[in-house]
């Protein structure tokens, strides 16, 4: 069975989401940030030695990194679900999308993070992180005009591997700024899947506000 080994308010919650749209059974190995630093505890590095979340055990096997855990559980547990069938060119831009959404688009949303703690300090790198943001937002924003979806209009792993980005985007710009993407956060919020895995992943600060 997988274990997911969970950090609480983290990026692993898309992976209990997507096991519970494929209704993979499943358990879950807690792990708390430390309430000063903010940072993962020592104890994930047990279990892979960079101690990063998410990350997930299958038997004897420990895969890490956001993509490729999507890809692993999705080729081997999916039966044929949320990916179009290999071979095919939205395949193709399927894994696209599943390598952009940790690959370009959160580097300038965690160097935002990051140097948002710096203050007056941050303000020579501003204005180019700030271009980066509307840049990479206002791709998948307009990917998302007049659309549902990313891949053929069809609910897929990449549309999980991207909700973390729609969902730090308010942290950041107004309502309305980027309107397909709000639309498509309320969508995946609004899905049966993601609200039982927010009961069960605990902590998750990113998740529907009010």
């Amino acid at each position: 069975m997988i274990t997911v080994h969970h950090l609480n308010n983290s990026r692993s919650q898309r992976i209990l989401w997507l096991l519970e749209e494929l209704q993979v059974p499943y358990e879950i190995a807690f792990y708390y940030r430390d309430k000063e630093t903010n940072l993962a505890p020592p104890e994930l590095e047990a279990v892979h030695p960079l101690g990063k979340s998410p990350m997930i055990s299958d038997g004897d096997l420990v895969v890490i990194e956001s993509g490729a855990i999507i890809d692993y559980v999705i080729r081997k547990y999916g039966n044929g679900a949320l990916a179009p069938e290999p071979g095919t060119s939205a395949h193709e831009i399927y894994l696209q999308w599943l390598h952009y959404g940790e690959g370009s688009a959160m580097l300038p949303l965690m160097l935002q993070m990051y140097t948002a703690r710096l203050g007056a300090a941050a303000a020579p790198l501003a204005p180019r992180i700030k271009s980066e943001l509307d840049r990479h937002l206002g791709y998948v924003n307009g990917a998302l005009e007049g659309r549902d979806w990313l891949v053929n209009n069809t609910f897929s792993g990449a549309d999980i591997q991207l909700s973390f980005v729609a969902e730090i985007a308010p942290l950041l710009y107004a309502e309305g700024d980027f309107p397909w993407l709000d639309q498509f956060r309320v969508r995946l919020q609004a899905r049966e899947a993601y609200r039982v895995a927010l009961e069960k992943g605990g902590r998750y600060d990113f998740g529907p506000q009010g």
